[in-house]
């Protein structure tokens, strides 16, 4: 009998584990009329009709795809998170929809695909898309972005974008580490409640830059609020990444140089941040 009951609490204890390591769902392949072209995107949405709120997440200079995998880990693992949160997700594939791979070592005058033009209108093209979409909550649109994503986030949400005018507008944004040189030199401002995160220690993009931009911001924009982690290095977020110097690899998904990695607190402390910006 004793030897039964354990039998019997193993495969409940085994079923338990199970269920907690379900994978995530597998996307579905979105195309969204381009003025120029198809915009390729990866869609993570709940089971049900909705409505549900919606967050377009934009990925880094290294792009949205890994080596076999519609959506690389750092980012299935955020919709994995903002789909427990009751919201659907929206990839777009800023890179790969115009036959490019990583652009993060592309010298500046040659990239094809800017934060500030391309992939602005990337954003814009997805949020037509989705108000469109009878389960999507038109009124519950949100912006999540990461480095190059989160730089063309900033330009997305800028009360001086031509297309600010359509209804209803974004709910809320949010951008990690991006690079805040540009935006703070030209006096940034949001028309919508923004968060950004970063680290201290981030020595690709520039924290002091980011501090000033949103400090500056002061007074002329809708919420404006920046977290900056004392520990943190670029990529804090993302998953079992070990910190380590760029310099030296040959990997074209990663800037130049600086240091990247994970920062456990500083990645479940933006986890906790994200879901209560989300649901403000």
């Amino acid at each position: 009998m004793r030897l039964l009951s354990a039998i019997a609490f193993l495969t409940l204890l085994t079923l338990a584990f199970a269920a907690d390591a379900a994978p995530t769902p597998s996307p579905r392949q979105i195309d969204i009329p381009l003025s120029s072209g198809t915009l390729h995107a990866q869609l993570y949405k709940p089971d049900g009709d909705g409505p549900f709120p919606v967050v377009i997440a934009l990925h880094g200079c290294g792009g949205l795809a890994g080596h076999s995998e519609p959506v690389q880990a750092r980012y299935r693992d955020w919709a994995e998170q903002l789909l427990k949160g009751g919201n659907a997700v929206l990839l777009p594939d800023s890179y790969g929809s115009r036959e490019l791979g990583p652009q993060c070592r592309v010298n500046v005058k040659e990239r094809r695909v800017l934060a500030r033009r391309e992939r602005v209108a990337d954003i814009m093209a997805s949020r037509e898309w989705l108000v469109q979409q009878p389960w999507a909550a038109r009124d519950r649109i949100s912006l999540m972005g990461w480095a190059n994503g989160a730089s063309a986030l900033l330009w997305a949400v800028r009360p001086q974008l031509p297309s600010r005018n359509i209804e209803p507008d974004f709910r809320s944004a949010i951008a990690f580490y991006p690079d805040c040189r540009i935006s703070s030199g030209l006096g940034w401002s949001a028309r919508v409640p923004t968060l950004l995160l970063i680290g201290a220690k981030d020595d690709v993009s520039s924290p002091p830059a980011c501090r000033q931009m949103v400090d500056g911001a002061r007074g002329r924009s809708a919420l404006a609020r920046i977290v900056v982690y004392p520990s943190a290095y670029h990529d804090f977020d993302r998953a079992n990444f070990p910190l380590h110097a760029i310099g030296g690899t040959s990997d074209a998904g990663l800037p130049e140089k600086g240091h990247v990695g994970t920062d456990t607190e500083a990645r479940a402390d933006s986890q906790k941040r994200v879901a209560e910006w989300l649901g403000r």
